[in-house]
Order: C-alpha cells, then structure tokens, then sequence
C-alpha cells in the first residue's frame, strides 16, 4: 500500500506541472471531437428510439405516473441518462487506448527523466507492441461492456459495472506502457504478476473517477439544455483523469522495476564467490 501511495502523491504532484497540462489538452480534444460527431449525426435519432422504446414499457408509465411525472418528459430525461451511461464509457475506452500509444509514453519519460534517470531501458515491447495490446484489451473491455448491458437494468450493477470494466482496461493498458520501454519481457511478467492485484486496484479507482464525468453529463433537464456548455467540462476531467492514471501507473511501475533489479543485483552479489576464491 506504501508503494501505491507514494505513486499517488507524485502523480498529482505531477500533474500541476506545465508539460502534463498542455499534454492532456490531446485526449481533450479527442474525446471533444468525438463527442462532437456523436452530438451531430447520432444523439438524436438514438434518443428518439430510446425515448419511445421507454415510452412503450407499460411498468415505467406506472412509474412516471406514481411518481406525478409527465410520461413524454419523464422519459425523454431518462433516454438521455440512458444514452451518457452508454456512449461515456465507450468514447472513455476509445480514447485510453489512443492516449495509451501517443501520451502515456510522453508520462512515462517525464516520470524517468526526474526520478529514475539512471535506470537503463532495455525496450522490452516497441510502439507496434503497446499498439496491438491496448487494441487487444480494448476490444475485448468492448465485449465485455456489451454483455454486461442486459445487467445495467439492475440498479446497483448500471454504477459497478462500467467503472469496474474500464478500471481493467485501465490496468492493463496502463501498466504493460508503463513498463515498455524500460523492462525486458521477462521483467515485465515478473513486476506483472507479482503487482497484479494492486495494479488491478489502482485500475479501479481511476475507473470511478473516470466515470464521474457522466454524472455531470447526466444531470438531468440541465443536461438537455446545456448539452454543449456541459460537454467540455466532462472531457476536461477526462483529460486530466487519463494524465492522472498514466503518470499513477509511471510512478508505480519503474518504482516497481526498480526494486526488482536491486533485489536482482543483491542476490547476484550474494551468490557471487569472494574475489581470490576458486570455484
């Protein structure tokens, strides 16, 4: 625990600096545009169809009416939830996996440069290797949120299941580029597998702040009225949540490569014969 507190410390601390801010400015805007393209060519005609399919279902009708709520303004509010919860965690996932190839390498050497500069980077995955497993993750973190779509209609689930498939995502991807350019294969699966369920959790909790966008985007009728003013603000965080997990991750992972390689060096030297000695 001392290990991810120490991480966290640094990477907020990092995150104020001038260099990180101008780097978020690119996941900003990616999600931005995305966003943007979804507002423009989709969000309507899917919040038609969801409207009406919501509209159609004889328990909520009872529901809007119990509740003394307008069946046609109950449920054009409830479309628009529905659809943030949906398309949040899928433009969240597009763009980690782009941030992972462009902008956590940029973290990566910004954590090395002014904490391990002496340690040697033995280029154990290339940038085609980080490519084709953030797509792998991606893909299947994808799948995963697709299946588990018929489980958001039970309350509780619809709050723990996108972050907690996101936090993975986050976990792998963040953790295997934290560690690309400085560890050999070896080493990587080593720090990997001893640090999985810390990794893992650290993947989590940037998961639930990655998700606390889309209560700003789902606030209801101010939602729907001030879509476009809401929309920067929650890919602002977002921005500023992926710099935070990449340089968590940095932090972490070198400080977790470091300490396997002076555990390394140690029991070589312990195993070593005195100087002057035969074997």
């Amino acid at each position: 625990m001392h290990m991810i507190l120490d991480a966290l410390w640094r990477a907020v601390t990092d995150c104020l600096r001038g260099r990180v801010m101008a780097w978020s400015l690119f996941p900003l805007l990616l999600v931005a545009g995305m966003a943007a393209l979804v507002g423009v060519f989709w969000w309507d005609a899917a919040a038609a169809s969801v409207q009406a399919w919501l509209e159609a279902a004889s328990w909520l009708q009872w529901l809007w009416g119990w509740m003394g709520q307008g069946t046609a303004s109950a449920s054009a509010v409830a479309a628009a939830v529905l659809l943030v919860l949906v398309i949040s965690p899928v433009m969240v996932m597009v763009a980690l996996a782009i941030v992972a190839v462009v902008m956590t390498p940029q973290m990566v050497a910004l954590v090395a440069e002014r904490r391990f500069p002496q340690l040697q980077r033995k280029q154990g995955a290339g940038w085609v290797g980080s490519a084709l497993w953030a797509l792998g993750s991606t893909a299947m973190a994808l799948l995963a949120l697709v299946l588990s779509m018929p489980l958001w209609l039970v309350p509780p689930l619809v709050l723990v299941l996108p972050p907690l498939i996101w936090g993975w995502l986050t976990y792998r991807v963040m953790a295997f580029d934290a560690l690309a350019e400085h560890a050999s294969p070896a080493e990587r699966q080593t720090v990997l597998a001893t640090h999985r369920y810390r990794l893992l959790l650290m993947g989590v909790v940037c998961g639930y702040l990655g998700a606390a966008p889309s209560l700003v985007w789902a606030s209801g009728v101010v939602f729907a009225a001030a879509f476009w003013v809401l929309i920067p603000v929650a890919v602002w965080i977002y921005a500023l949540v992926l710099a935070f997990s990449s340089l968590w991750f940095a932090h972490y992972g070198l400080a977790a490569l470091h300490s396997l390689r002076e555990h390394a060096a140690l029991d070589a030297g312990q195993a070593a014969p005195p100087a002057g000695t035969r074997p």
